[in-house]
């Protein structure tokens, strides 16, 4: 049986992300819903289902799965098996055998810092060192190593999960949409909100890679993904290339690999 197309699917927390890679390896088709813990096996088929149909899309021989969402991973995985006849391979630090994971437990990396980890090896053709700062539920730095070694990390809160519990604990507060204003300097309350998150945020980012680089023997490349990763674009002095797909293309390449 053919493998392609081949469905890559990364589960997050707050949003899912899925794309149809051809017999190239070149993503086709990608598509970003919002993860939904309630639904079961037939409604995941039916949104796949309807997500192929949408796009004109052949449907996939193939998949390979990501999951930080233990439920919808599962849910997703019977889904494929039902009603498309596919067994997915599922992404873990325990099968993959040529991936160096250098922590404590090493068992404990998340699926997807796995995936980044091979996304984000185009860039390590010319550094020795990269690191992935991926901007979704949570903000992960990865800090990779050329010869697919997985170093280690920075884990800190999102910029939405930020924003939400401010909103919350002060109900006297607007809630504002997260883009940067035209100046730091609030002249009203959204305007100094929005400072505060968007400006404020890119400068925890643009400090911890500060601390990061400084930590290692060499040059490090860095590599911004994720929702939010677009509105701190030009504003984070420290990142130096924006990659929309990297995740989904080192699922892809991940699988390919194997």
């Amino acid at each position: 049986m053919p493998a392609f197309p081949l469905l890559a699917v990364d589960i997050g927390n707050t949003s899912t992300v899925l794309g149809l890679a051809d017999e190239t390896l070149t993503l086709t088709h990608t598509w970003r819903v919002r993860t939904n813990r309630d639904m079961l096996p037939d409604d995941l088929a039916l949104q796949l289902q309807g997500l192929f149909s949408l796009a004109g899309a052949a449907p996939p021989h193939a998949a390979v799965l990501s999951s930080v969402a233990p439920p919808v991973g599962q849910n997703l995985a019977l889904a494929l098996q039902r009603h498309f006849g596919i067994q997915p391979f599922e992404v873990s630090a325990t099968n993959l055998p040529d991936v160096q994971v250098e922590l404590d437990i090493p068992d404990a990396v998340g699926a997807d810092r796995l995936c980044n980890l091979f996304g984000a090896e185009k860039y390590l053709r010319q550094h020795e060192y990269a690191v992935v700062v991926d901007f979704g539920t949570s903000t992960n730095f990865d800090v990779i190593g050329r010869g697919r070694r997985f170093i280690g990390g920075v884990l800190a809160t999102g910029a939405q999960v930020s924003a939400d519990a401010l909103f919350a604990r002060a109900a006297k507060l607007p809630r504002i949409a997260l883009e940067a204003p035209k100046s730091a300097i609030g002249k009203n309350t959204t305007h100094a909100l929005q400072s505060g998150l968007v400006y404020g945020y890119a400068e925890m980012v643009d400090g911890l890679l500060r601390r990061i680089r400084a930590e290692l023997p060499g040059p490090a490349v860095a590599v911004a993904t994720g929702g939010f990763a677009r509105t701190v674009e030009g504003l984070c002095r420290e990142i130096d290339h924006y990659d929309d797909t990297l995740t989904l293309r080192g699922l892809v390449e991940l699988w390919a690999s194997r």
